[in-house]
């Protein structure tokens, strides 16, 4: 089956199988007039000028063309909601006050743990949907809001009967360290242990998560303590990633270069040896400035990391209490706004560096010969564009593997 994308007044798209950094990462391709030949789902041709002939011809209409963006960072499979917290951060309590009072990720834990796997199925598939009509093709999805074997080993399994399923591609991350829960409180040391020896070999066991994610952080994770639950990860075949100074920086960004993470996330408050070591470690820098906006805290020195040769890319940190938001668009904005990146520098933040934290990089994020058919055909006019406008959904056409899906 040959599908041709024509009529694209713009197409823009970084180029590569591995993560942009420094200079590179605002060094996109831009085509005019251009066309995109797609094979069996797999680009084969992208040129300008008359366009080759196909089975199925998509008019883009003389709009913007883009690779499908790709979510690097959610936590989609979750039980319930938190709204009843918006009052309590309004009157001034901080996350960890939530936290520690018994809300935040303890509270989604409880309601995790008591929805079924077909009601977190029948949940999770509907923010796949909606984050497809934003122009996502490919996302990551993390454990986490079990914090019990049982729950945790759920939750994995709802992502991948979501892969196996849904039209988007989706990487699954075992993050069984998200927080110590109620029960463990006393007893921190027994529940790491029940992370690393009992969680983790079940996961391996049934093949279903690639990396391993910890929340390091204060009255969370010590670095030491994250160190052990991702050494132990590697030793089970799941490749780190780790939360690191979201909140306090106590070492997680520096842990992450020295365990070579795939990537570090958030990293608001990132100090200058955070970022020498995440360079050193080449560790992709997964920003998320939604996360920011919602929770009226500073935004991450994504320029101190462009500069330093850290590839930065950029996802939505989809999740019921500290970012309750799967508009990939809105993050595009904040990352102009707010990080002051380039439109250029942005779109390789939610393309192929994006694809590169989750090791996709050889087969999303970017528009080229051999890799999937995944377009997003914009209702806009150039790059620019898209960056500028806030608040409506500029997606016109969404293409996976050479189908329209929405549209």
């Amino acid at each position: 089956m040959k599908t041709i994308v024509t009529n694209i007044g713009m197409l823009a798209t970084p180029q590569g199988s591995g993560p942009r950094k420094g200079p590179d990462q605002g060094s996109i391709q831009v085509l005019k007039d251009a066309w995109v030949l797609i094979e069996d789902g797999v680009i084969a041709r992208v040129g300008t000028g008359a366009a080759p002939a196909a089975d199925e011809v998509i008019d883009a209409g003389g709009n913007l063309v883009t690779p499908g963006l790709v979510d690097a960072h959610t936590h989609l499979i979750f039980g319930g909601w938190r709204q009843n917290e918006l009052g309590l951060k309004l009157h001034g309590k901080t996350y960890l006050e939530i936290q520690n009072a018994g809300g935040g990720i303890q509270s989604t834990t409880n309601a995790t743990r008591q929805s079924t796997e077909e009601e977190l199925t029948a949940k999770a598939a509907r923010a796949l949907d909606e984050m497809l009509h934003f122009g996502v093709t490919t996302c990551e999805a993390k454990s986490g809001y079990g914090l019990a074997t049982e729950h945790e080993l759920k939750a994995l399994q709802v992502i991948k009967n979501l892969n196996d399923r849904h039209v988007m591609d989706i990487v699954a991350t075992f993050m069984g360290a998200h927080l110590v829960p109620a029960e463990y409180k006393a007893n921190r040391a027994e529940y790491i242990r029940l992370v690393c020896e009992e969680m983790m070999p079940k996961v391996k066991e049934q093949g279903i998560a690639k990396y391993c994610d910890v929340f390091c952080e204060a009255d969370t994770f010590t670095v030491e303590e994250s160190r052990q639950v991702l050494e132990a990860g590697l030793k089970h075949g799941l490749r780190p990633k780790i939360h690191a100074d979201e909140i306090e920086a106590i070492g997680g960004s520096v842990l992450a270069g020295e365990l070579g993470a795939i990537s570090a996330e958030h990293l608001i408050v990132c100090p200058p040896e955070g970022i020498a070591s995440l360079a050193k470690g080449g560790v992709v820098a997964c920003l998320l400035p939604a996360t920011s906006f919602y929770l009226g805290a500073a935004f991450a020195p994504a320029r101190d990391m462009v500069n330093a040769g850290v590839p930065v890319a950029m996802a939505s940190d989809f999740n019921p209490g500290s970012c309750p938001c799967l508009n990939l668009q809105f993050v595009i904005n904040l990352g102009c706004l707010k990080y002051k990146l380039t439109p250029e520098e942005v779109l390789t933040a939610v393309t192929l560096n994006a694809a590169a934290a989750i090791d996709m990089a050889g087969q999303v994020g970017s528009v080229e010969p051999g890799k999937q058919g995944d377009l997003v055909i914009w209702d806009a006019p150039d790059l620019d564009y898209i960056c500028y406008r806030m608040g409506s959904n500029l997606t016109k056409t969404v293409i996976k593997k050479g189908a329209v899906v929405v549209g």
